[in-house]
């Protein structure tokens, strides 16, 4: 992940608080952005639910552990959610690698089997991170990256022996799973290599080494796998990189890389523009889109393999209400630019800077250790919930669209930066060409679908007891929706700082 850079059915979650309410008013009010106005009857656009396709987690190992497997549960159940992606396939603490007496490869699908077969049994697809070589293919085993499991980023000692890896891989989930099923997931070459995740020198050039051995073995196996890259940070190198496999005749399917909302300009821009966190990711991604229809392919497929409001462990951004509005204008502004998004992460069971040492400490998780959701995992779920048509809104604080049925879903929201106090807004909404009469209303905020206030409340103790982490469960609960009726096709919702809102007209 991201740390080295410094060295659906329609359901809500099981977990969250009745409390107060924010006021609502079936009487318009006067709003600084004046009236939005949502006409059932208006221009709509197909609506994909982009960024809740993927998710990632933690390296490959994590996912033999009954925890990490109850919360990719949970938030399967609220999205719906078709891929994961983690790191380290390949490290030696999953056994995959190793060579006999006279040095002959060796592969060891033990671990690899539990690891897939779990996945497919939630019906989660993986999108395969080809990382990070293993210590006895490694030309230098010392060559490691500073997270806690220390991966292994040197270049392999015989460029053939990494491809047979990826291909005796590959061939084996093929023989295991079967090429339909396969066909359908993803291949990945490594992670973020223009950082210190790849050892090689100059990197960009032996990148390229490293995924034309990977992308050929891949296509060995069967010409339908899918194989992409270059998987970098901060948006770069990708017009680099389809003009080196398109001149060099390396197969690619796709496209991917990252970015995260605290990135700087400099590095994804070149710039020296002052660029806030609320419109980072989406100005990223409109830069990579551009380079791909630019491109001589222009129409490969653009995956956003991992993002998020922050790569840095900042309690008051991943783990606070600011998500909410945060993910919601990220979707509205991304929406058309991208495949997929793949939100990093959906578990705290994550050990990249060492062993959980608290609950809230800025983990990039949906749900906190102990299986407690965070303001967040409720976000996606009533996100989940938007229809797959959108709307024209002449408003940048509203997502509406449309379900298969006729039901209109309406995102709203109110964002302020995390470091900033921010005050109450007021939206006046009016619906028209619509024979609606009420609305049902749910929120997540501070008061409503967070755990953090009953966390302080209980003296935000590092190792909560299970009565404690009971509490924070609850605490965490969806509040039920509240049924307002409207008048005159008229609702006015105030919205408390950090709050998203999903209103449905029935």
């Amino acid at each position: 992940m991201t740390l080295g850079r410094r060295h659906a059915a329609r359901c809500f979650p099981i977990f969250a608080a009745l409390l107060l309410w924010p006021a609502v008013s079936g009487k318009s009010q006067t709003t600084p952005g004046g009236v939005i106005e949502i006409d059932g009857n208006s221009p709509a656009t197909p609506f994909p639910h982009f960024w809740e396709k993927m998710f990632g987690s933690g390296r490959a190992v994590l996912s033999l552990r009954d925890s990490y497997r109850q919360d990719l549960h949970a938030v399967k159940d609220i999205t719906g959610f078709e891929y994961v992606r983690f790191h380290a396939i390949f490290h030696d603490e999953v056994g995959l690698y190793d060579e006999d007496a006279s040095e002959r490869p060796v592969y060891n699908f033990s671990y690899i089997d539990q690891i897939y077969d779990g996945l497919l049994k939630q019906n989660v697809r993986p999108c395969v991170e080809l990382s990070f070589m293993p210590r006895k293919l490694a030309t230098d085993p010392s060559k490691t990256q500073a997270f806690w499991y220390h991966p292994i980023v040197s270049p392999p000692k015989d460029w053939n022996r990494w491809g047979a890896l990826v291909e005796a891989l590959a061939r084996h989930f093929v023989d295991r799973y079967g090429i339909d099923e396969v066909s359908r997931w993803y291949f990945e070459v490594w992670n973020e290599p223009n950082l210190d995740f790849w050892g090689g020198s100059p990197n960009e050039p032996t990148y390229y080494q490293l995924y034309d051995q990977a992308a050929r073995a891949i296509k060995r196996v069967n010409g339908r796998l899918r194989i992409g890259g270059p998987a970098t940070a901060q948006a770069a190198w990708v017009d680099r990189f389809i003009r080196h496999c398109l001149e060099n005749g390396v197969p690619v399917d796709f496209v991917s890389t990252h970015v995260y909302g605290n990135d700087s300009s400099p590095n994804v821009f070149g710039t020296d523009e002052k660029i806030p966190r609320t419109k980072f990711v989406c100005r990223a991604v409109k830069k990579v889109h551009d380079q791909i229809v630019s491109s001589s392919d222009p129409k490969l497929p653009l995956i956003w393999t991992e993002y998020n409001a922050s790569y840095m462990n900042e309690p008051d951004v991943t783990d606070a209400p600011f998500m909410g509005p945060w993910l919601a204008d990220t979707i509205r502004q991304c929406d058309g630019l991208t495949e997929m998004m793949s939100y990093w992460t959906f578990s705290d069971v994550f050990e990249e800077q060492g062993v959980v040492k608290e609950p809230f400490y800025g983990g990039f998780g949906l749900i906190a250790a102990g299986g407690i959701p965070k303001a967040v995992f409720n976000d996606f779920a009533l996100l989940h919930n938007l229809g797959n048509l959108r709307l024209h809104v002449n408003s940048d604080d509203v997502l509406a669209t449309k379900r298969d049925d006729g039901t209109i879903e309406i995102a709203a929201w109110n964002l302020f930066l995390p470091e900033e106090k921010g005050t109450a807004k007021t939206l006046s909404l009016h619906f028209g060409n619509m024979s609606t009469r009420a609305a049902k209303i749910w929120i997540v905020d501070a008061d409503h679908g967070s755990p953090l206030r009953a966390y302080k409340a209980m003296g935000s103790p590092k190792f909560p007891n299970r009565e404690q982490q009971d509490a924070l469960r609850h605490a965490a609960r969806m509040s039920a929706p509240v049924d307002h009726p409207l008048e005159n096709g008229r609702l006015s919702l105030t919205l408390a700082p950090h709050a998203l809102a999903l209103i449905e007209l029935h």
